[in-house]
């Protein structure tokens, strides 16, 4: 008897049918994993939540393509998986280093961490909650012009992405709303040209994206996997989506939460230390 898939391995699934299919009823998807259908209600509960799909009667249906919700909405699901994201991101840099940070939840995380590591950079950003975890650190921070996106939080347009092609940075850390082989995806066509721009500027690039942004098809390709040196999520890819990534030369950082506990004790006890010996 074949093996029942695990609950993430459904979850990727039910996704991929969604690309191919508008709808899709419970009884169908109860039948295709051999559970029950009460299993794949709550699997549809999930995946609704994290704004992966939207709930119909009997069943769900694919979200639009061209909509997500607005970056307030957004930093408010996975968080513990953003922040081991930024966690391991930060570890890519060195003090004195270049960085380029795109607007977007994930990377807002990262310069909340930046800023709590103390290390002195210089900042690079069309994001607005990106510059305000970054105002009071060590690192000096320079802000895109351009016209203001509330729902993202940041400026677009000719006049980030020409501002920015004054610079050179050492490393760039991107978001998106997808990644699927054909590359890297997001629904917000000026959020995609300012992507583009922050890779062409930067000698490595990075991008964070949590595990709910894999086998998501939206509306425009930014790049292809190729652009990229590496990604930092919180889960591995599926096995084809690695074969691909490896294949395109860009290696895969898996961040752990039992990364960001081990971190904060070894803070705790070095700060202990230093209150012992003061």
């Amino acid at each position: 008897m074949s093996r029942k898939p695990r609950k993430d391995e459904r979850h990727a699934q039910i996704l991929e049918v969604l690309r191919y299919t508008p709808h899709v009823r419970i009884a169908t998807l109860a039948s295709r994993f051999g559970v029950t259908a009460e299993t794949i209600r709550r699997d549809l509960d999930a995946l609704s939540d994290q704004e992966l799909l939207d709930r119909a009667h009997g069943g769900a249906v694919a979200r639009p393509m061209g909509i997500q919700p607005p970056i307030d909405e957004r930093e408010q699901a996975t968080v513990d998986e953003r922040r081991a994201i930024a966690h391991t991101a930060a570890r890519l840099l060195e003090p004195g280093q270049v960085v380029m940070i795109d607007a977007g939840s994930t990377t807002t995380q990262l310069a909340w961490q930046l800023a709590a590591n103390g290390q002195a950079l210089t900042v690079i950003t069309n994001s607005y909650p990106v510059a305000r975890a970054m105002a009071s650190s060590a690192s000096r921070l320079i802000l895109c012009p351009g016209d203001f996106n509330a729902r993202e939080g940041g400026v677009f347009g000719q006049d980030t992405t020409d501002y920015l092609t004054r610079f050179h940075a050492n490393i760039a850390f991107i978001g998106a709303s997808g990644l699927t082989p054909e590359g890297i995806l997001d629904v917000n066509r000026d959020a995609a040209w300012v992507k583009r721009t922050l890779i062409s500027r930067s000698e490595r690039t990075y991008l964070l994206v949590d595990h709910t942004k894999f086998a998501q098809t939206v509306l425009e390709r930014v790049a292809p996997l190729s652009v990229l040196d590496g990604i930092v999520t919180d889960r591995a890819p599926s096995d084809a989506m690695t074969q691909r990534l490896e294949r395109a030369g860009v290696a895969v950082h898996i961040a752990t939460l039992e990364a960001i506990d081990s971190a904060l004790s070894a803070r705790a006890s070095d700060t202990t230390a230093r209150e012992d010996t003061a």
